[in-house]
């Protein structure tokens, strides 16, 4: 079960990566033709690939706890 929550965790946190990418690079090239719209789609891609990237974190985190309370 442990196992199965971190897997999850590193593919959200690899998938979160992605979407912060995107969003940065939407957002600089919005910028740079100076289109608002696309840096506000931009800036909300990013959020929503930082919190996919922080809800990954939490599941490895509770994986590892997990793991360390059956040790005990």
């Amino acid at each position: 079960m442990a196992d199965d929550l971190d897997r999850d965790g590193l593919e959200n946190q690899a998938k979160g990566l992605g979407k912060e990418a995107e969003g940065k690079i939407r957002n600089s090239a919005g910028g740079l033709v100076g289109d608002t719209s696309e840096q506000l789609r931009g800036k909300a891609q990013e959020l929503k690939g930082k919190a996919q990237r922080k809800i990954g974190d939490s599941e490895s985190d509770a994986a590892r706890d997990r793991d360390i309370d059956t040790d005990i």
